[in-house]
């Protein structure tokens, strides 16, 4: 699934930046490509691999670190970060059906590609996963080939001399690149979810991890030779262009991708909004037509935000990366070493749906207090053209705030958890494990229950089955 999802034109638009916007030499650019996206995906696959052995969305898990109201902060913080992608991607939709058929306006395309969207998103599970599939092999070949016309076509004299190597130019690529794989952390458990509890952590991680990594490599490694070999703004277009005779058949394909991947945000942020809701309405479900007008909202929501900034999309995009990275990381580092290294995979998943929390409260002052420092911790170190903290300078422009962020709210989360019991209070009792929803294809569910909203309050299962009390 990871893979056909990865092969878009955002990451192909990200991986150009290192080009476009750091000024890197291919050499740089490749290498800044490859150590972020083995990096980042760490943390990404280490989400995914809690999937199987808790059967509940990710916000929902983060109140076992956060408490239930506490955690809204990081579903508010998710519930942007999907609304945002969402925009970028249709903007990159509009672009390709503008480029396909020019007499469609790139606003008109816009509008077309999130209604796209939103109708696979409503048709649910099975769809997303079966096109994902198609995806996978379609894009791919898809891909590769366009690269190879392009470099059929002829590569410029200067491809391999043109830009150079700056420590903050190419740090700033690998940043770029990392967080396209911390990007995915609040999605992939919300799928892994559905396999069986069975299923061993290290398989469900590799799984995840080779499956994201090769698929954005490609993307980003495609997007920074595009960069040098057609140097315009617009990678995707570059990329069609380049492409000669086959540019065509490639602005399709991207347009096809957009369309199924932004269902998955779509579904993120709808999702998200509903267990805000749920957080103060506890053992409301809701129905068919409470989940079309949240995703109505979040549709309308997404498409103001692209309309304004596909003027000028690169410069807002990159913007949008640099804070999303600043809240990501606090919360990825306290979520898996609570995960990991304190509960050891152990929780009382019935108290996460209980109002006042059970054993985890509404409130966990531990890990909001990190989280608050770990992205304090980041400010002196942030460059970014909205920010620039002060000691970027005596670092010679280099965007060192994940690294600090992350190298600060790991050990700090772990020890105060330690020292203050969080983890005897917490975990099930020894021999005895916390109680996992039912996601198995049939079994009947309760409305208003745990497992309704553990099923992702109103998703599908991957047999098609919806929790019972809803249409």
């Amino acid at each position: 699934m990871w893979f056909g999802t990865n092969i878009a034109p955002l990451p192909l638009v990200t991986g150009a930046m290192a080009v476009q916007v750091f000024h890197q030499s291919f050499w740089s650019a490749v290498l800044a490509v490859i150590v972020g996206q083995l990096a980042g995906g760490v943390f990404m696959a280490l989400h995914s691999a809690q999937g199987p052995q808790l059967g509940i969305p990710q916000m929902i898990q983060s109140r076992a670190q956060f408490g239930t109201v506490g955690a809204l902060v990081i579903v508010v913080v998710a519930a942007g970060m999907y609304i945002a992608f969402f925009a970028s991607n249709i903007v990159l939709a509009g672009q390709s059906l503008h480029g396909l058929a020019p007499a469609v306006p790139t606003d008109g395309g816009i509008v077309l590609g999130a209604l796209g969207s939103a109708f696979i998103c409503l048709v649910g599970y099975r769809l997303i996963h079966g096109l994902n599939k198609l995806a996978t092999v379609v894009l791919g070949v898809g891909v590769v080939a366009g690269l190879g016309v392009v470099v059929v076509n002829g590569l410029p004299g200067d491809f391999f001399t043109r830009g150079g190597f700056t420590f903050a130019g190419w740090l700033a690529s690998v940043s770029l690149s990392a967080l396209w794989q911390l990007a995915f952390a609040p999605y992939v458990s919300d799928y892994s979810r559905y396999l069986p509890a069975t299923v061993p952590t290290a398989r469900t991680f590799w799984a995840t991890y080779w499956g994201s990594c090769l698929g954005s490599s490609l993307s980003f490694l495609a997007g920074t030779v595009v960069a040098l070999a057609a140097p315009v703004e617009d990678a995707q277009a570059g990329f069609a262009s380049a492409a000669g005779g086959f540019g065509p058949v490639l602005l399709g394909l991207f347009l096809f991708s957009v369309v199924n991947h932004n269902a998955l945000n779509l579904y993120g942020a709808s999702l998200s909004l509903i267990t805000i809701w749920q957080t103060f309405r506890v053992g409301w479900t809701p129905r068919l037509a409470a989940r079309v007008a949240v995703s109505g909202l979040v549709l309308a929501g997404a498409m103001a935000i692209a309309l304004g900034m596909s003027r000028d999309f690169v410069a807002n995009f990159v913007n949008l990366v640099n804070m999303l990275l600043i809240v990501l990381v606090p919360w990825t580092a306290i979520n898996l070493i609570d995960f990991y290294l304190v509960h050891r995979g152990r929780y009382h998943l019935g108290d996460l749906f209980r109002a006042d929390g059970g054993r985890y409260g509404r409130f966990n002052r531990v890990a909001l207090s990190v989280y608050t420092l770990g992205i304090l911790v980041q400010v002196p170190f942030v460059s970014t053209e909205l920010y620039t903290g002060p000691l970027v300078a005596r670092l010679g422009g280099a965007d060192l705030s994940w690294l600090i962020g992350l190298a600060v709210t790991a050990p700090l989360y772990y020890l105060w958890a330690r020292r203050s019991g969080t983890e005897q209070t917490a975990t099930a009792p020894a021999g005895h494990p916390a109680p996992r929803p039912a996601t198995a294809p049939g079994m009947p569910v309760a409305p208003g229950s745990p497992e309704a909203a553990a099923h992702g309050s109103g998703l599908p299962d991957p047999a098609g089955h919806t929790p019972a009390g809803q249409s």
